[in-house]
């Protein structure tokens, strides 16, 4: 292999270490990939994690779904270091944006089964990046390697809460992406968890029968959607039913483009969900996703992305011995 071969390897893997770095907290060490193998010789940490995901999985196939929402409402508050699985008055988990987030008996019984065989060593946070990668699998999204070396924080606050709202504009969703380091493609493709989750009808009521204040619905929505979601959420109901952001029902709980597709003709549930179809900001990115057969391999890399946020690692915050509180002090 000639010199300039070697130097140009080298420095691919110094740029891929600085990314990493920079992705940490402080920039001190890098998430890795197997970060567990030396430290859980007699275990395959992602294979347990896995096999009780599986198993959850097969009794609830919507969780997905949940996992997603989790570690993003975990990545975009404090960065990836579980503080949303704390309990507490007046923890993340009380926020309002977070009262519906589920999946922590999830993550729960994940944390069990690697300390049992590993004690001491897995982090929450590492696990919930573990566990929302399988479910995106099982849930027919691509297979993606995560990187690992997570550690836990002890800072769990609703006040810190501030996550993008479903009424968001697409310029202000940029902005807010790329204050945790993510661009706009990033963002399209976070969104694209989207095609596997629901709403309910009291976040859509306005773009139904009141746009803007202007008493009519979203003149951007299907006039054949609107007709049906009407039927489904009646203004005055007593019931504030659920309604799958991707309306392709044959799609509505698997992980793959159909929910571009989706808003591609104006059927979008959500007002970003549309937005990101009719904005020139994002709709070239929309209509290459929908149009394109590499949603798998592009939703996996955002994914990774998303997991790098903020993180703790090296000598910062603490493995939990239970993903619900923080550690006692050794006396």
């Amino acid at each position: 292999m000639s010199n300039s071969s070697l130097a140009l390897i080298a420095f691919a893997l110094a740029l891929v270490f600085a990314t990493l770095s920079h992705q940490c907290h402080g920039g001190e060490v890098p998430l890795q990939v197997g970060y567990y193998r030396g430290k859980c010789p007699l275990a395959d940490v992602e294979a347990i994690v896995g096999g009780v995901v599986k198993a959850w999985y097969k009794r609830d196939p919507t969780i997905p779904a949940a996992l997603l929402r989790m570690q993003f409402h975990d990545c975009f508050v404090n960065g990836c270091d579980a503080s949303i699985l704390l309990d507490g008055s007046s923890s993340e988990k009380t926020a309002v944006p977070n009262l519906s987030v589920r999946g922590y008996e999830i993550i729960d019984a994940a944390k069990s089964a690697v300390e049992t065989i590993c004690p001491g060593e897995v982090s929450c946070a590492d696990i919930i990046v573990m566990a929302t990668r399988d479910a995106v699998a099982l849930g027919g999204g691509g297979w993606y390697v995560v990187q690992t070396g997570r550690r836990d924080g002890t800072v769990s606050l609703a006040k810190n809460v501030d996550l993008p709202s479903p009424s968001i504009s697409v310029s202000d969703s940029i902005k807010a992406f790329a204050k945790k380091g993510l661009d706009a493609t990033d963002m399209v493709y976070l969104l694209g968890g989207h095609t596997v989750g629901i709403t309910h009808c009291s976040f859509i009521l306005d773009r139904l029968y009141n746009f803007q204040n202007t008493g009519k619905p979203d003149p951007t929505m299907d006039s054949s959607l609107l007709a049906a979601l009407r039927q489904r959420c009646p203004q005055n109901a007593s019931v504030d039913s659920s309604v799958n952001l991707d309306q392709n029902p044959l799609s509505s709980m698997t992980v793959d483009n159909s929910y571009y597709r989706q808003i591609t003709m104006n059927r979008g549930i959500l007002k970003i969900d549309q937005e990101l179809a009719l904005d020139p900001l994002s709709n070239s990115t929309v209509s290459a996703i929908a149009n394109g057969f590499d949603f798998s391999t592009k939703f996996g890399q955002a994914m990774i992305k998303l997991g790098g946020v903020d993180v703790l690692t090296g000598k910062q915050g603490e493995i939990r011995s239970s993903c619900r509180a923080i550690n006692k002090p050794s006396k």
